[in-house]
């Protein structure tokens, strides 16, 4: 290509390669030396392979006939020893061309003007590593309007296109690594992690990246964000996981650090004995290195980290095992290199070897003689010079059409229109991957995500487990964490509620909440609300929804309902019995002396007591609903009516008889019937009911609606309250009570007279039995089985009652018709006259008692006479 031969000269700290065109580099050759000394020791990797990079990088670029053909790439290389103000100081040499000098008041000796050599242009710069270097430098570049391609600067402040519009970057930004971050966190189902920086630009710019993308992302909380000091002080970092473990739910840690703080991080976390609790997101400054977790494996197991996708680029390692002492003299710092790396002294004039040191022979060879691996940023230096040569190809032709080196529209170049080139560069990279930049400088994130693996692998390391370019590919299925565990370990503030149960969140913290249960008749409506199931349904099980609640009603299988309907059939059977018998034998003294009207209506009413319990047993509905209010009060009323008529006759008989001999009104059999369906009648006004509310069924869901809706039913019933039962039974007990009082007074009745003593028998015996139900009715107002026992208390008591009064009336005179009738027959028919005379007599012994009681005897004359 007609390339001319390439000079070399050294300056300090500097390396010079001339060309017709000169860019700028600036690598970190030395570390940061100790107070008072600006440069420290040399950095083989970050800084002899880097800066080697970018010689390589132009030994191909000035090689190739078809890139910048016919004109030569030179450089200005620096050191800036890893500090940002010795770099820019020595920066400072990239602008002096740009500097306009007033030399109008020079002159040489005679006379004639000065002849100033042209300070090399120095058209773009590679570099700077750190970020801190590199926004150093842009500041002063900008001013000068020269372009700046980095290789491995990431902050995400470099993007600002408004104060750093001359940067560029063929890394890119960790903006877009937090967000890479972000996105393998909410993959992993994380919802709570703490962040660790350390102080300086790229952790704290980082940290706050990736906590500015989880806001905007939403359902990411940061939990802590620690800060972590350029001079940490004894014990700092055993503060650091003590703060850590405030927020132990947070087992996530988000680690933007060097490497040395990462290394301390994990010393402090095994101190504390919490191997295997954190769970490490680390930065590409972790990447896949050993060093940060060296002897500290077991904590780092499970750490998932992030590297800037790239590749070893083979004709570099080629290049540089091949550099010597005697072919790489161009490179100002190989000789403290080589004795570096081979742990030799070269010999130097008046300087003797060092004690245990042996002298370097300089037939050693790189990766023979000493471990070799290429460092990780070499791929990114090549692509920025590369970078920078096809800007420069591309404004050659445009500039330059047919011009054979550099024209003079290229001489000087100018900074702004370079930039708008380097913009627009598109080509295959080094690693065979594409390099441009967006309108910020950015290149395009391309990320490849690590697992550290320990447990339940052959080859512990870290293992590629996915891929990040612009979104998230990520193998779940390949990652192992402490223990050999395949599941992902939590790191969430709360865990997520159970079934039923909703979300009460804590103010400011979106991430955390606490759990309460829908109780009661509650239902999960949303995420965060309880509602209460309409009155008719309950929760289901799960709580998620309301179901229909179960309908009961009494059925006859049921053992509430067996024994009821068991004693009203038997006594249905006895009353059938009675009436057949008293039909049968209708004429017989016995039937006609039990006043044979009132006892077919006392037999009707005891019929229809024992009917309704078939009526409160049966499926209510309009029909049945319609019968139990007219039935229920009915049949006593009939029965206690009849009863209460004839004791109401026998007393004001024997009142009467004591009087005169003069009959008492109204004791006739049709004028105790009347008297009987006139008491009767008041009953009847029960139709007035009927037209006011119509009778129907409905579902009572509130009486059977206990804490536990599980328990809760829906109970069938008739329109009737217990007050409502009540009423319908009042007047029967009215009448029931009645003839109680006219069976007490009538109890002096001789007992062969008439039926006064079995009627009052019946009636105490009934008492007993309804004050019995009432506690009973209305102390099981609050059981579950409410309305089963009432009914069953309500019905046993009717039959009861009904039975007393069968049993006590009519059973008796049953067995003598049947079983004896020969005391079927005629007796002496008795006038009013001798029953008067009887209740004479009965008052007479009366009064004796009492006399002879009171301790006087009087003797009365014999009025049966």
């Amino acid at each position: 290509a007609g390339r001319r031969s390439v000079l070399v000269r050294t300056v300090s700290h500097s390396i010079k390669i001339e060309g017709d065109i000169t860019l700028g580099g600036l690598f970190p050759v030395h570390s940061k030396g100790p107070a008072g000394v600006v440069c420290g020791e040399i950095k083989k990797e970050k800084g002899i392979h880097r800066m080697e990079a970018m010689l390589y990088a132009l030994d191909q670029i000035n090689s190739d006939p078809d890139l910048l053909p016919n004109i030569t790439l030179g450089a200005r290389i620096l050191d800036t020893c890893s500090r940002d103000t010795y770099a820019l100081e020595q920066s400072l040499s990239f602008v002096q061309a740009l500097i306009q000098r007033d030399n109008s008041d020079v002159r040489c000796s005679n006379g004639e003007p000065p002849i100033i050599p042209k300070p090399e242009q120095v058209v773009g710069v590679i570099g700077a590593s750190a970020s801190s270097v590199s926004i150093m430098v842009a500041n002063v570049l900008r001013l000068f309007d020269i372009p700046q391609i980095s290789y491995a600067s990431t902050a995400p402040e470099l993007s600002d296109s408004n104060r750093y519009n001359f940067f560029s970057r063929v890394v890119p930004p960790d903006s877009m690594q937090a967000q890479a971050m972000v996105d393998i966190v909410k993959a992993m189902g994380w919802n709570y992690v703490s962040t660790l920086a350390s102080e300086g630009n790229y952790g704290e710019s980082g940290v706050d990246a990736f906590m500015q993308i989880s806001r905007e992302a939403g359902g990411l909380c940061i939990a802590q964000s620690i800060r972590i000091p350029r001079e940490p002080r004894k014990g700092e970092f055993d503060k650091i996981i003590k703060r850590l473990m405030e927020t132990s739910n947070a087992r996530g840690v988000i680690i933007f650090a060097n490497e040395d703080d990462i290394k301390r991080v994990l010393e402090a976390a095994k101190r504390a004995n919490l191997t295997g609790h954190f769970l490490f997101v680390g930065s590409d400054s972790w990447g896949a290195k050993s060093s940060p977790i060296l002897n500290q494996e077991d904590v780092a197991e499970g750490a998932v980290t992030i590297l800037p996708k790239r590749a070893s680029v083979e004709g570099f390692d080629q290049y540089f095992t091949t550099r010597s002492l005697e072919n790489n003299r161009r490179n100002l710092w190989f000789a403290e290199f080589w004795e570096d790396d081979f742990k030799c002294r070269i010999t130097r004039t008046g300087i003797k070897v060092e004690n245990g040191l042996r002298k370097c022979t300089g037939e050693e060879r790189i990766g023979r003689d000493s471990a070799y691996e290429q460092e990780g940023k070499v791929q990114f230096v090549i692509d920025a010079v590369y970078a920078m040569a096809h800007a420069l190809h591309t404004m050659h032709i445009d500039l330059c059409p047919g011009f054979m080196g550099v024209c003079d529209k290229m001489d000087p170049v100018e900074g702004a229109m370079l930039l708008r080139y380097i913009r627009a560069v598109n080509f295959n990279g080094s690693a065979g991957t594409g390099v441009m930049f967006n309108e910020n400088g950015d290149a395009p994130g391309r990320y490849d995500i690590f697992q550290y693996q320990l447990s339940n692998t052959t080859n512990p390391g870290y293992k590629l487990i996915g891929q990040w370019n612009n979104h998230l590919r990520l193998n779940m299925e390949d990652m192992l964490w402490p223990g050999g565990e395949h599941q992902v370990p939590d790191s969430v503030c709360s865990f997520p509620c159970e079934s039923g149960e909703r979300k009460r969140m804590v103010k400011g913290v979106p991430c955390c909440w606490h759990c309460e249960l829908c109780d009661g008749y509650q239902y999960l409506a949303d995420e965060f609300n309880c509602d209460i199931c309409p009155y008719n349904m309950r929760p289901n099980k799960n709580r998620t929804d309301c179901r229909p609640t179960p309908i009961i009603k009494l059925e006859w299988s049921s053992p509430w309902a067996i024994i009821p309907v068991f004693i009203a059939v038997l006594g249905i059977l006895a009353t059938t019995g009675v009436i057949v018998t008293f039909i049968r034998f209708n004429d017989t003294p016995i039937v006609r002396a039990s006043g044979r009207e009132l006892s077919y209506v006392l037999l009707t009413g005891i019929f229809l007591i024992y009917l309704i319990t078939f009526l409160m047993i049966a499926e209510p509905g309009t029909v049945v609903c319609a019968f139990r209010r007219l039935l229920l009060g009915l049949g006593m009323c009939i029965s206690y009516s009849a009863m209460l008529t004839k004791t109401n006759r026998i007393y004001r008989i024997f009142e009467q008889g004591k009087k005169s001999v003069t009959p008492p009104k109204f004791i006739s059999p049709t004028s105790q019937l009347i008297i009987t369906f006139i008491l009767i009648s008041v009953q009847v006004t029960i139709f007035i009911w009927f037209g006011v509310v119509p009778p129907h069924s409905y579902i009572d869901y509130e009486e059977l609606r206990p804490p536990n809706p599980e328990d809760a039913r829906g109970i069938l019933k008739c329109d009737m309250s217990d007050l409502s039962l009540i009423s319908c039974l009042s007047y029967s007990m009215f009448l029931m009570v009645t003839c109680t009082v006219y069976a007490i007074k009538s109890r002096g009745v001789p007992e062969t007279f008439n039926e006064a003593k079995p009627i009052g028998f019946t009636m105490y015996t009934t008492c007993i039995i309804w004050l019995a139900f009432v506690p009973i009715f209305f102390g099981t107002a609050q059981s579950a089985q409410k309305m089963f026992i009432q009914t069953t208390t309500l019905t046993v008591s009717m039959s009861l009652s009904a039975t007393v009064s069968l049993g006590m009336l009519y059973i008796p005179k049953v067995y003598v018709i049947i079983f004896h009738p020969e005391q079927n027959v005629q007796k002496r028919k008795r006038s009013f006259k001798s029953v008067a005379q009887a209740a004479t007599a009965s008052s007479h012994l009366s009064q004796k008692s009492n006399d002879k009681q009171n301790g006087e005897t009087k003797i009365e004359p014999d009025r049966s006479q």
